[in-house]
């Protein structure tokens, strides 16, 4: 094997570092950096929603239907998964004007107290926001006064959304198990 002098080796060096910048250049990476005003991003704003989520556990009419049931002997239900398609109101009565449906999934995920992992949507149909989601992911210790989950994502005006909701206990009905929650929501978005 021949040995090659030092220019030898600092010329293919430097060809090879052109080579790759110049690939790089035509598209051939897979990410680039953008102006956001490309996507229509301006100013970011904060904004505060309060809305009543209805989880109606049993009846013809349930919005939330168990698909995994908990493990035996589990005092907190522990493994359960539920599917949910609730109801998103302005007020606290389930007549009230629905502007929205939180689609997603809540799991029993604590062997220790009623703890709950959400991981849903809040998809919008009214008004501005119409067509507009917030993703909301995280835990919620339903026997708390207070919950704060984080806002992860969205889509439509929510696009690159990030914020937290504050879940509060309206109403439950432990022979039903059918609960409202006062959720208030506050999004940065564009």
């Amino acid at each position: 094997m021949a040995k090659l002098s030092k220019n030898t080796l600092a010329a293919h060096f430097i060809f090879t570092i052109f080579i790759v910048s110049a690939l790089a250049e035509n598209g051939s990476s897979f990410a680039r950096t953008m102006d956001k005003k490309v996507l229509g991003m301006k100013k970011e704003k904060l904004s505060h929603f309060r809305l009543y989520w209805h989880d109606i556990v049993g009846g013809k009419n349930a919005t939330a239907v168990p698909v995994v049931f908990p493990s035996r002997n589990s005092t907190t239900a522990f493994g359960m998964i539920s599917v949910i398609d609730d109801p998103l109101t302005m007020g606290p009565e389930l007549s009230s004007k629905m502007v929205g449906r939180a689609q997603g999934f809540y799991s029993s995920a604590s062997q220790q107290e009623i703890g709950l992992l959400m991981a849903m949507n809040f998809a919008f149909m009214e008004g501005k926001y119409n067509g507009s989601t917030i993703t909301i992911l995280g835990r919620n210790t339903v026997f708390s006064k207070v919950r704060e989950m984080p806002v992860i994502g969205g889509s439509g005006l929510f696009r690159f959304a990030r914020g937290y909701v504050e879940a509060r206990t309206h109403r439950f009905d432990p022979a039903t198990g059918d609960a409202v929650v006062q959720y208030d929501c506050y999004v940065m978005h564009y």
